[in-house]
């Protein structure tokens, strides 16, 4: 009975030393890697609100006269956002143009925009570009700046309302 007991242990230890070194031969066979040699990347990755596609409104007392009671809200405001138009430049190149729309049933909510743009390393001047309203001529978030992009490191492109383009 010993000897059984002895016999199951020793195959079952015998059973997890092959299990561990099967998955720790594939944690490094085969070498992956994430971009080829000499290539840096460039993540983008915006979640922005555009502003609202029209100006808010009063409404006349005829309007109000005609709305329930508890509706009557004298200033009215365009739910609709506004679309983000975002351009990036690589080296005074267009290295990508996307117009996103809002999110929602009611195109009220954020746009969300990610990539990634495989590059060579190297210095190189990065320059972006958004616009989150359409009654706005022009670009009013833009940030260009010399940056050094090493092999296999990646530069994040976000945004913030409050600070604009930022490059980290």
């Amino acid at each position: 009975m010993a000897e059984r007991a002895a016999a199951r242990m020793l195959g079952q230890a015998l059973a997890y030393a092959a299990f561990a070194a099967f998955v720790g031969l594939f944690a490094v066979r085969p070498a992956w890697t994430r971009l080829p040699p000499d290539t840096a990347e460039l993540k983008v990755s915006i979640v922005h609100r555009g502003q609202p596609v029209g100006e808010c409104r009063e409404r006349t007392e005829e309007e109000l006269a005609r709305l329930p009671p508890n509706m009557r809200i004298r200033v009215v405001c365009p739910r609709e956002r506004s679309p983000l138009e975002l351009e990036i430049y690589l080296d005074g190149r267009l290295l990508h143009r996307e117009i996103k729309a809002p999110s929602g049933l009611r195109h009220d909510g954020p746009a969300y925009i990610y990539h990634r743009f495989a590059v060579p390393a190297g210095e190189h001047i990065v320059r972006v570009r958004l616009r989150d309203s359409v009654r706005v001529e022009g670009y009013p978030y833009e940030r260009e700046e010399r940056v050094r992009l090493d092999p296999g490191r990646s530069l994040a492109v976000d945004f913030d309302p409050l600070q604009g383009i930022r490059f980290r």
